[in-house]
């Protein structure tokens, strides 16, 4: 699969009645005029020498040998190097719930971005359900014909069912980026950050604001990488076990979490905590960033506002980041995801497990290596050691836990 970063098939051209906007005006509308990928043939098919190789009569004696010996569906088709990028369209971006047919522009620049950062081709797979079985359904009937399953833009809690009911259904990887790459890369720039300042993951107490898809997921996978203490508040303060208001979700997390037993809202929790980690699109009063811990670390992620404006941060924090490009160390799903699926896919790995998420983050965070400093403790997604560090260690790991099967 090709990705087309300038498509041709302006069937309106600029300007035609059709157009929401000019695009003369708006560049975005330019480029995704006639969308932004498209297949592309890996084989030539110049003559009837080539015709009769490619497809049929050359074709049936392939799918014999398949239907014969199934594995090699893996090495004489492109199952093993493509992904299905799945979604229903109801937590996109920070637009929510506008439907599959509005949710494809990112689908699409998900497709994109895992050819061209990881060398993995990517279907856009937008679904016209919400319902948790029927997507679960859908996609096993999908899957085979692909190697692996990214789950994109499905709202909490469905999204925790959905990836687990997959997972037990499915021996692909099915990985929902929205929880496990913000985690993975969340945990590579915590660990450059305690490392700049000669602590380890272990000295850090963290307050996550958000108890959706990614704040679970982080607050999880930091524990599991020896993180002190985390606590996790929603919106009506922290979740702990005294609280009888709990999703099962939650009611888990108050579980693993908040070993300080803390209660009551965001900012009581902040008083001298080191981490601060927003992925909950509100707003964080300065003077609950005031009354943090001497250095400490200020991952305001929400996009486009920051939970804490990095002008604000700077004055009390040792080290901040932003889910923004145009800030330092932005913290950036394209950083992990591709990776993460060439390596898993690279060793036709079963599943992915949270041993090879932190693989891929102890990669990531290798990746800076002598350059650590406050204003960079995560690399640049254009930074081309990124994507071959991330697939080696996942890989690795995946025979180390015995889910590779090549």
């Amino acid at each position: 699969m090709a990705a087309e970063i300038v498509n041709p098939r302006t069937d309106g051209g600029e300007g035609s009645p059709d157009e929401p906007f000019d695009p003369a005006f708006d560049p975005a509308f330019a480029l995704h005029r006639g969308g932004k990928m498209a297949v592309q043939a890996t084989v030539p098919v110049r003559d009837k020498d080539d015709l009769s190789l490619a497809y049929t009569p050359g074709v049936a004696k392939v799918c014999s040998a398949i239907a014969e010996q199934p594995e090699l569906v893996h090495d004489y088709t492109w199952k093993s190097q493509v992904v299905a990028v799945v979604t229903d369209g109801t937590a996109v971006l920070g637009l929510g719930d506008i439907g599959p047919e509005a949710s494809l522009p990112v689908m699409e620049g998900k497709a994109i971005l895992f050819k061209q950062f990881g060398g993995v081709d990517a279907v856009p797979l937008a679904l016209a359900t919400t319902d948790v079985d029927e997507i679960v359904d859908t996609v096993v009937r999908l899957a085979p014909s692909f190697g692996g399953v990214n789950l994109e833009d499905i709202s909490a809690p469905r999204c925790f069912e959905v990836e687990r009911k997959l997972q037990e259904r499915l021996d692909i990887p099915v990985f929902h980026d929205d929880q496990h790459g913000t985690a993975v890369v969340t945990l590579a720039a915590l660990r450059n950050a305690a490392k700049l300042t000669g602590r380890g993951l272990g000295d850090l107490r963290a307050v996550i604001s958000g108890a959706g898809a990614a704040g679970v997921a982080i607050a999880k996978m930091l524990l599991e990488a020896g993180l002190g203490d985390v606590a996790v508040a929603d919106r009506k303060g922290i979740v702990s076990r005294d609280r009888e208001d709990l999703t099962s979700v939650k009611r888990e997390l108050a579980e693993l979490t908040n070993r300080a037993g803390l209660t009551g809202s965001l900012e009581t929790a902040l008083a001298g905590a080191d981490v601060f980690i927003g992925v909950s699109g509100g707003t964080v009063p300065e003077a609950a960033i005031a009354t943090m811990a001497p250095n400490s670390f200020v991952f305001a992620m929400a996009n486009p506002n920051p939970e804490v404006h990095p002008d604000v941060a700077h004055k009390y924090a040792a080290v901040v980041a932003t889910g923004r490009s145009d800030y330092p160390n932005q913290i950036n799903n394209v950083l992990a995801f591709p990776g993460i699926f060439a390596g898993a896919l690279q060793v036709r790995a079963s599943r992915i497990t949270e041993g090879m998420k932190i693989a891929a983050a102890n990669a990531l965070a290798d990746v800076v290596g002598d350059q650590l400093a406050a204003d960079y403790v995560i690399p640049s997604p254009f930074d081309e050691r990124v994507a071959p560090a991330v697939t080696a260690a996942v890989a690795a790991a995946a025979r180390a836990e015995g889910v590779a099967r090549r």
